[in-house]
């Protein structure tokens, strides 16, 4: 298809251009009820574009117009069958395609490392999950891969699973090997479906991991603000027919209409509509300077004594995973001194290290002041100081050792997330919740991946670990674990 046509941009525009006398929603009337406060610092030009469902502008849950054609063209750029605009993140597609997948009481393999989204389609399809383990990268400390073989093993034991749902690439870069986990699960009459929310960009160098479709996926959903120039907040789902799952596609439309707005914004698909233009016309090029711009930091923060920057195959070359363990620094530490004394915003921290996503549209200024600040805090930490702080400020301690646990087993699922979640429940304190049954997830953010899920039992050792980051004032979705109140719902004992 022609891909230098933005008909969306183009159908609101001829909107503004009738200037119309407007009585639909939103209310600020096209710009000029918007708190001057807030235009005289940004101008009130974008404010025109969020509109609402017009004869010029279509309608995202019955697209006919403007809206289909820039999916259609969506569609194309990606080589899929058929492809949607979510204006709820990619949230929802996880949601939409979990719910279509696998209907009440039926099986699916969930990857454990899944975002905290895939229990929230759990919930709301009442589907039973079988879980597959991620490796785990030891000498970085963090999740890795799905394998193949564990996939197979999944299907020997629980061959009735309708699909494998799996995060590829993960928040850290870490793609699997979808091409041969799509033919084990198309051998079963499964469907694989991806979140590749971080990855909307692969498509478009061969020195990034291949993309979900390429590979083989029969759906997946993608987070076109995360770094492919989209507007938060705004994803697509991407279907790609292999001959199995048919009926559950055919509901995907139907279930996107369940957990989408009914007044999506206009501002986001015209986004969406802006950015895939861009990346049929330079999306090769975007890349290149992305990866240029990343590897030129990496290697040079490799050279940093006491510094490291994660390099594995099959993984995103443009996200830098940095360490600094070395000389006695966990991620944590290392991100607080990044942000308070450098002005250098990281993606996220763990236990042993922080997160660069690089985009095309970052400078070489930005990965310049991340290199000289890596070089200053090793030269402050590093060598042979014996302090444990550094001398000059006394503020961030250093020689630390992780008093983080390794991940814990998997928790033994006593029901199934749906009952669990709509069970009587009762507030426990923490202190005393080690052997109950969970009635609400837990999940570290970022990078929200649920320690514990509904309807699992709290194990001392998932207890010992969740434990490390309440200690420490982590963020933590779901359970409340704020260090004043500390509770937790749990299924109440009959």
């Amino acid at each position: 298809m022609e891909q230098s046509r933005t008909p969306l941009l183009q159908a609101v525009t001829d909107l503004i251009e009738t200037d119309p006398a407007y009585f639909r929603v939103p209310g600020h009337r096209l710009e000029k009820g918007i708190c001057p406060r807030w235009t005289d610092r940004v101008g009130t030009r974008i404010f025109a574009y969020d509109v609402t469902e017009t004869p010029f502008t279509d309608d995202l849950h019955s697209p006919v117009g403007a809206i289909g054609e820039a999916q259609r063209l969506l569609s194309a750029l990606y080589g899929a069958d058929r492809s949607f605009f979510l204006v709820n993140g990619s949230t929802c597609g996880n949601e939409a395609m979990i719910l279509s997948a696998a209907l009440e009481g039926e099986r699916i393999m969930i990857a454990r490392n899944a975002h905290k989204s895939a229990l929230m389609g759990l919930i709301l399809s009442g589907a039973n999950p079988v879980y597959v383990l991620p490796e785990v990268i030891g000498e970085w400390a963090i999740q890795g891969e799905i394998t193949a073989a564990s996939v197979r093993r999944g299907f020997e034991e629980h061959p009735d699973c309708k699909a494998l749902f799996l995060v590829s690439p993960s928040y850290y870069g870490v793609c699997s090997d979808l091409e041969a986990i799509a033919e084990i699960c198309h051998a079963h009459k499964a469907l694989l479906l991806v979140d590749e929310a971080h990855g909307g960009h692969l498509y478009f160098h061969d020195r990034l991991p291949m993309g979900a479709l390429r590979a083989g996926a029969d759906v997946c959903v993608q987070s076109m603000h995360k770094v492919a120039g989209a507007l938060t907040q705004s994803a697509v789902l991407h279907i790609k027919h292999h001959g199995v799952g048919e009926a559950a596609l055919e509901r995907i439309a139907q279930n996107l209409q369940l957990v989408q707005s009914t007044s999506p914004s206009y501002l986001l698909m015209t986004s969406l509509d802006c950015a895939r233009y861009e990346l049929a016309r330079n999306g090769a090029g975007m890349m290149e300077r992305a990866l240029m711009l990343a590897e030129h930091a990496a290697e040079r923060i490799r050279a940093i004594e006491g510094f490291r920057c994660m390099e594995r195959d099959r993984t995103d070359r443009t996200r830098l995973v940095i360490s600094a363990r070395e000389i006695g620094l966990t991620g944590y530490a290392l991100e607080k001194m990044l942000f308070e004394e450098y002005a250098v915003n990281m993606e996220l921290a763990d236990s042993e290290n922080v997160l660069a996503i690089v985009t095309y549209a970052n400078e070489l200024e930005d990965m310049d002041r991340l290199v000289w600040a890596c070089r200053d805090i090793g030269r402050r930490y590093g060598g042979n100081a014996s302090s444990k702080t550094d001398r000059s400020s006394g503020a961030v301690p250093v020689r630390e050792k992780s008093a983080y646990p390794p991940f814990p087993k998997l928790p033994r699922q006593i029901m199934t997330p749906r009952k669990a979640y709509f069970s009587d429940t009762e507030t426990v304190r923490w202190q005393d919740a080690a052997g109950r049954t969970a009635g609400q997830m837990v999940a570290p953010y970022p990078p929200g991946i649920p320690v514990l899920y509904p309807g699992e039992e709290i194990s001392q050792a998932v207890w010992d670990y969740i434990e490390c980051f309440r200690r420490d004032k982590r963020r933590i979705h779901g359970a409340d674990l704020d260090g004043e109140t500390d509770q937790i719902r749990v299924v109440r004992r009959i």
